[in-house]
């Protein structure tokens, strides 16, 4: 799965369009990345997207880059110009509850798996962002900060961080007690004051120790910083370390 075609390498130096550069020298033609968004938020919907782009300068996304690093305006641009470059897009949604059932580790392979199968042309190879997905239907490679150096995977990321951030604005207008058009579901002393205030809403994923905590369905640890889990106490991974603690009683 983790592997490129034999003989194929990739120079460091070779730019945010190298991987699918090389890749189509050795005849995979359609290169598609697959990212998700708000794994790590402990409300809202996982959203995972998948991206074909075309070679050459139909293919050059301008502006292109993880979406983390864009500014909101950005990302928008960026995502209106995936939308009318890419060959092939694709976008799935996993509601809260969903992830609650299934676990985020597998709520998030099960929604990259299906973004790539939902593209209208088959991919001939896979970039996915940091972890290897299986069951793709085509072989493929899992790239280290891969919506950072393969332009594929930023382009499915930006659709899934634009996507997963307008339903959280509406969320938001739904729940306005957690300010969830600012922070997007992921916790911010904010949104731990709200949680605490207000105790869990009906889109608060409850397999997060935070929100079972605001929920009464955990014993309160004041004063002590700990990282958001799932309920077999794992800390969930892939999150920017920023974004994965709190400070309980803030």
């Amino acid at each position: 799965m983790s592997t490129l075609p034999r003989g194929l390498a990739v120079r460091r130096d070779a730019g945010l369009y190298g991987y699918e550069r090389a890749l189509r020298r050795h005849g995979a033609e359609l290169v598609a990345g697959v990212d998700e968004a708000g794994r790590g938020a402990c409300a809202g919907p996982l959203v995972a997207g998948a991206a074909i782009l075309p070679p050459g300068r139909a293919g050059i996304v301008p502006g292109l880059a993880d979406s983390k690093l864009l500014t909101a305006a950005a990302r928008e641009r960026c995502y209106d110009q995936v939308v009318r470059r890419a060959l092939a897009w694709a976008v799935v949604v996993v509601p809260h509850d969903e992830c609650d059932r299934l676990g985020m580790h597998v709520a998030n392979v099960q929604a990259l798996r299906r973004a790539v199968a939902r593209l209208a042309v088959r991919p001939d190879f896979v970039l996915s962002d940091g972890f290897p997905v299986d069951g793709l239907g085509a072989p493929g490679l899992a790239v280290w900060k891969g919506d950072k150096v393969a332009a594929c995977v930023a382009a499915a990321s930006v659709l899934a961080k634009v996507t997963r951030d307008r339903i959280m604005v509406g969320l938001d207008a739904e729940h306005p007690a957690y300010d969830f058009k600012t922070h997007k579901g992921y916790i911010t002393d904010v949104h731990a004051a709200a949680l605490s205030e207000h105790g869990p809403s009906p889109v608060h994923r409850m397999r997060f120790v935070n929100v079972r905590r605001a929920a009464g369905l955990e014993p309160p640890l004041p004063g002590l910083a700990e990282e958001l889990a799932d309920d077999d106490g794992r800390p969930e991974p892939g999150v920017d370390p920023g974004r994965e603690e709190h400070r309980l009683g803030a």
